[in-house]
């Protein structure tokens, strides 16, 4: 039996049997979108001979002799105008009742006339009284964003991750797609709200405000979820949604922003060997498909209640509840069956050293070169130890960005002191430095360059992607003058047109600077150019003991199985950490400590499934659903009559 067919589709049992239903169309007028469809031209309709279905409010206004106003005032011209006696003594209906308890505002009068709307409602006038008749259902949406947040780090609770999809599947289903948009917002807000909280040190207002831009995706995927939970197979199609909301929000606005992907919250769970086939794309759609079986199965047990008695009946409908659960139980055991490639014909020896801030927070600069000072003591301690042979000599050394707070090639102080602690160790450390760009007057770039103990600077990687109002502000000119705030960035930083695959030492690496390692592309691109191992130089001073390290780490996680490399993580003040090739944490350090780590990492040359794919299981998986919403649209236009009554 197939557990995504007709049958459970959304369909009636009576619209079944009657074989000419049409599902109900997935956009409403604005009346229906506050939650009366029933009966009203964008509503559902059918094509069976049985009369159409009434709310309880429209019943509740029928008189006892079955003759509705409509049908009344059709044969006025029929009937002999009745006196004012008359008129007088008739009762008058009460009111509709609206869903929520309150008068319609669409009740008509003793007349048989609509009520008299002056203006008619404004468009926040309909919010509120959506926002109001929908409090019950966004109230469990904010529950279900919630919880997935606690999927995330520094949490890591992943299974909630699917029950949250599964949650927010149910509290879509079946309603108008205005409903679904409010619902999936009710639902994002919180979530990215606590996700992002650890952006309160520049402000709440920049949390709530990040917070409402990423939540309006979601909000588009909540109306997509209504429109598509019509079609047969709708886990399938809202699980593309899910896709899709990630392809949209991953790139804008500027640029993007990936934090919260599923994938992200399953970095060590069984889905996660399936980056190696698909990246993170295809570990989002498998979360978003078990939350989605995982809803289809309740909701095939809660029909159980009909057959309560009856034995065959019973057996007949628990089916599809065991198949939609035998599923999702499939989707998440699959990861166990691919095989994630691990092995490396070479390796080469590293140190990572974190030279630690003073002063976490915004203002962790501190004074000029305190913390260039911090990474040359640290280094020079480090090659104190290899003298004495307490460490082993590594054959590169690897310093997190931002490490030299100054520009070393206008600052004499700087260049001299990083050249101290080159030639102390006496092997290339890449170092993460601010310098003035060349072309460009009063811009900076963001770059890693590799120190030769002999030949001192050499190549260099620059930021691709520059953080939106951290590391430039767009419109500056106009924002700047509204939120004086924008003035801690004095500078922009330029964007850098090349990856970040550099040779240091005897090692090919591929170096992505902080949260660049959230972006498919620019990490692909990197190891496609040839990097056997990849290096993650970050500064998370600023958000240090708020779960930011910890979420960025779990990406790093992500990017070693995807791509099948190891994945070194340097950071300023934590968290530092070595990754293996199967996403498995081997080192990590302390937040805001000293600390240096020296291991071995493997190289690798083998690209993985996800490698040769590229962005085709993305794109193709948004575009599946796209489609599903383009063709439950289409189906539920064809189900509405014409002007002329027709279908």
């Amino acid at each position: 039996m197939d557990p995504l067919g007709v049958v459970r589709s959304g369909f009636t049992t009576a619209q079944q049997q009657e074989g000419a239903t049409v599902p109900p169309g997935p956009e409403t007028t604005a009346d229906a979108a506050d939650g009366d469809t029933v009966g009203r031209p964008g509503g559902p309709t059918s094509r069976s001979p049985r009369p159409p279905a009434r709310s309880d409010a429209a019943e509740a206004s029928v008189p006892a002799d079955g003759t509705d106003h409509a049908g009344a005032a059709e044969n006025a011209a029929d009937r002999p105008e009745p006196d004012a006696a008359d008129a007088a003594k008739a009762p008058v209906p009460p009111p509709a009742a609206a869903p929520d308890g309150e008068a319609d505002p669409d009740a008509v009068t003793a007349a048989g006339d609509p009520a008299p709307r002056p203006g008619g409602p404004t468009r926040l006038t309909r919010l509120v009284r959506l926002a109001r008749r929908e409090a019950r259902r966004s109230a469990l949406a904010a529950v279900a964003g919630l919880a997935l947040t606690a999927s995330f780090p520094p949490y890591d609770l992943w299974p909630l991750s699917f029950v949250a999809v599964a949650a927010l599947a149910l509290l879509t289903r079946g309603r108008t797609a205005r409903q679904g948009a409010w619902t999936g917002f009710a639902f994002a807000l919180p979530f990215f709200f606590f996700l992002l909280r650890w952006l309160h040190v520049v402000g709440y207002d920049a949390v709530f405000g990040l917070s409402v831009i990423e939540a309006l995706f979601i909000a588009l995927l909540g109306a997509g979820l209504a429109v598509t939970s019509r079609l047969p197979a709708w886990p399938l199609w809202g699980a593309c949604l899910w896709v899709a909301q990630e392809w949209a929000r991953d790139r804008a606005p500027f640029g993007g922003f990936p934090w919260g992907r599923l994938a992200f919250a399953n970095t060590g769970s069984p889905f996660t060997p399936l980056a190696a086939l698909g990246g993170a794309p295809l570990v989002t759609f498998a979360v978003a498909l078990t939350g989605g079986l995982l809803a289809y199965a309740l909701l095939a047990a809660w029909r159980l209640r009909a057959a309560a008695g009856d034995r065959v009946r019973a057996v007949r409908a628990a089916l599809p509840a065991v198949e939609a659960a035998a599923l999702a139980a499939a989707v998440v055991l699959a990861g166990y069956a691919v095989p994630v490639p691990t092995k490396a014909v070479d390796t080469v020896d590293i140190a990572i050293v974190q030279g630690n801030v003073q002063n976490p927070g915004m203002n962790f600069l501190g004074r000029p070169m305190m913390i260039l000072n911090n990474h040359v003591d640290a280094t020079l301690a480090l090659a104190k130890d290899i003298k004495a042979g307490r460490v082993k000599k590594p054959d590169l050394v690897i310093w997190p960005e931002n490490s030299s707070d100054l520009d070393p090639f206008q600052y004499a102080e700087a260049y001299d002191r990083i050249e101290e602690a080159v030639r102390a160790v006496g092997v290339p450390v890449l170092v993460g430095a601010l310098v003035d760009h060349p072309g460009k007057p009063g811009y900076v770039d963001n770059q890693g360059i590799v120190w030769d103990p002999v030949k001192g600077p050499g190549a260099s990687y620059t930021k691709q992607h520059p953080v939106p109002f951290g590391e430039y502000v767009p419109f500056r000119q106009q924002l700047s003058k509204v939120i004086t705030r924008l003035q801690r960035v004095p500078r922009d930083f330029y964007p850098g047109d090349h990856t970040g695959v550099l040779q240091i030492g005897p090692a090919r690496l591929g170096d992505v600077i902080c949260f660049e390692v959230a972006y498919d592309e620019i990490v692909h691109d990197t190891v496609m150019a040839g990097a056997r191992a990849l290096v993650v130089q970050t500064n998370n001073a600023t958000y240090g003991r708020t779960g930011q390290p910890e979420q960025q780490l779990a990406m790093s996680r992500l990017r070693a199985v995807e791509h099948g490399r190891a994945v070194v993580t340097a950071a300023t003040s934590g968290i530092s950490a070595v990754v293996a090739p199967d996403g498995k944490v081997l080192h990590r350090s302390a937040e805001f400590t000293r600390d240096v780590i020296s291991t071995s990492i493997p190289l690798r040359d083998e690209i993985t499934v996800a490698d040769r794919a590229g962005a085709a299981p993305e794109w193709a998986l948004a575009m599946v659903g796209l489609l599903s919403c383009a063709a439950a649209i289409m189906i539920g236009r064809r189900g509405r009559p014409d002007e002329k009554g027709q279908q």
